[in-house]
């Protein structure tokens, strides 16, 4: 099978492993561990060994890693003076 081609997420399915939310996603797992590192297991705490993921961490997985980095910064409005 081809790791570039997105497999559906069932709502069926409860929980995935992190090589089918790769799947899933159609990233790597190499990309999919640098992601949850980034987003997730950033408080200095290292990332645990074998994670299971929801429907709902997929989409936000999927969210962050359309995110160019200079997208992360919200710009402000200017303040009245």
């Amino acid at each position: 099978m081809n790791p570039n081609v997105k497999s559906p997420i069932s709502q069926d399915k409860e929980f995935y492993s992190e090589r089918e939310a790769a799947l899933s996603m159609g990233i790597s797992l190499a990309r999919l561990h640098l992601l949850l590192d980034e987003y997730v297991f950033n408080d200095g705490l290292s990332r645990p060994e074998n994670i299971e993921l929801t429907a709902s961490d997929l989409l936000l997985l999927e969210f962050w890693n359309k995110v160019l980095p200079t997208q992360k910064v919200v710009a402000m409005p200017k303040r009245n003076k």
